[in-house]
């Protein structure tokens, strides 16, 4: 972990509805990476840099390395269409969902805790399939680390 003066690295928002992160890179500075609409993938967008650290407010929030990976997996289900594991992962959370939306109710702690589990994991295997074609953004360390630290309530 890095510490800038204000900013301790690495550091997770969400910038207009889209997850980012800012890690460190290898001579001190920091790298700013965005979740692709397109893919999940990353894409490094160093230019926001300034708008996130200084604007927080408004469309620009501050999220734990916990809620950040929720928020990612979030996006990446809503605006992601495919087959395979993670894809069938998501759909069930999108079912746990729609359950509570037909019932008019809020999803149970129960179903909230299997949500986070179930995200959390796709986080990871998203992230390792992302590296293993080369992405230099992707990083699975980040939920990992959430399950050593009891993270993982599912």
């Amino acid at each position: 972990m890095t510490e800038m003066p204000g900013l301790t690295l690495p550091a997770y928002y969400l910038y207009y509805q889209s997850p980012v992160k800012i890690v460190e890179t290898p001579d001190g500075g920091a790298r700013v990476w965005r979740v692709s609409i397109d893919s999940g993938g990353w894409h490094e967008k160093n230019d926001i840099f300034v708008e996130i650290t200084l604007g927080v407010g408004g469309d620009i929030f501050r999220r734990t390395a916990e809620d950040f990976v929720q928020e990612v997996e979030a996006y990446r289900a809503h605006y992601l269409k495919g087959d395979g594991p993670i894809f069938a992962l998501y759909d069930a959370v999108r079912s746990i969902e729609d359950l509570a939306d037909a019932e008019a109710r809020h999803e149970t702690a129960r179903e909230q805790a299997i949500i986070r589990g179930i995200r959390q994991r796709t986080f990871v295997m998203f992230e390792e399939q992302l590296r293993a074609a080369g992405d230099p953004g992707a990083d699975p360390e980040i939920a990992r680390a959430q399950s050593r630290d009891g993270w993982d309530r599912a």
